[in-house]
């Protein structure tokens, strides 16, 4: 093990470890049984927190190869309101629902909406790399403003709340297995690395190389919406994650895709993960929510992005 990898495994298991005592009840206390409270709770919130951050950075590489563009990530092409539209939609014809059912119905309107974006993308001009963003954030902010008015008709304001907060204290034994799609999601994503990449020479180049562009293209958009999906359905949508991870680790290593995607995995986990242990302490006994402190930095680290090297982009 390289001086490198070992120091981010030190910094994970710290983190995770930190995770794990951290929080309004304290586990050496003795007023709880510690042992129920770890499997219950803090474990799967810990583990939560880490494959969610994996995956939303993982698919914000995804989508910045299919649009050629760095300044894009499923948050910023109508992905997550899409995930939202086909909850509320599922939620009004069959409120009892299974689990897997509504992830199914959310993947499914998220890869739609993926591809009204990717439809969309072909028509604006690629010489200003901004452009693109604006664009992906008027779409997603029309699409919100539907589900806002459906679910404001209906009476279900409350779930739109939930599923745009992007925090961990709901989760529970029981209630965040769905996320280990995304370990999955990472291992097909690896396999396709190198086909993934031709994508962000553009569907010329990438033809001339001898790649299937529209399948490979639909098969990575997929994976996208699938991972959003049960992000969205677990613990809510979480902004900028896949647009700044991607970006940090493009610059500090490159755009070898099959070598930066462990590394693009672990900062998404490292990075959400640290957020929600913040959340816990900053108001302590009180939480504020991941996504909250996230989007702080993250917007932040979009503004430094657009500044420091405009016009960069895949193509």
């Amino acid at each position: 093990m390289t001086r490198n990898a070992l120091l981010g495994a030190l910094t994970l298991v710290l983190l995770i470890g930190t995770s794990v005592f951290v929080g309004a009840t304290d586990l050496l206390s003795g007023d709880l049984d510690a042992g129920f409270l770890m499997a219950v709770s803090r474990l799967p919130r810990t583990a939560a927190a880490i494959l969610t951050g994996a995956g939303l950075a993982m698919a914000g590489v995804v989508v910045q190869l299919c649009v050629q563009n760095r300044m894009v990530e499923p948050g910023l092409v109508g992905t997550p309101e899409s995930a939202m539209l086909g909850l509320l939609a599922i939620t009004l014809i069959a409120p009892g629902a299974a689990l897997m059912t509504k992830m199914s119905v959310a993947a499914v309107t998220a890869l739609v909406g993926t591809l009204g974006f990717l439809a969309l993308a072909r028509q604006v001009p690629r010489q200003d790399p901004v452009l693109l963003p604006l664009v992906g954030l008027i779409y997603g902010g029309i699409l919100g403003s539907v589900v806002l008015g459906i679910a404001w008709v209906t009476d279900l304001v409350q779930f739109i709340g939930v599923w745009q907060a992007g925090e961990f204290s709901g989760v529970l034994q029981g209630r965040y297995e769905l996320l280990w799609i995304v370990a999955l999601v990472a291992a097909a994503l690896y396999f396709a690395a190198d086909r993934l990449t031709l994508l962000g020479l553009g569907e010329d180049a990438a033809r001339s190389l001898g790649l299937d562009y529209r399948q490979t293209l639909i098969g990575g958009l997929v994976l996208v919406a699938v991972t959003v999906a049960v992000i969205v359905v677990t613990v809510g949508s979480i902004p900028f994650v896949g647009l700044v991870v991607p970006n940090i680790v493009s610059r500090l290593r490159g755009d070898n895709l099959r070598d930066n995607l462990p590394v693009v995995a672990w900062t998404g986990a490292v990075l959400v993960l640290a957020c929600d242990i913040l959340g816990r302490v900053l108001r302590w006994p009180y939480e504020i929510p991941a996504g909250t402190i996230f989007a702080v930095f993250g917007a932040g680290l979009f503004l430094w992005l657009l500044h420091s090297r405009p016009g960069r982009s895949h193509g």
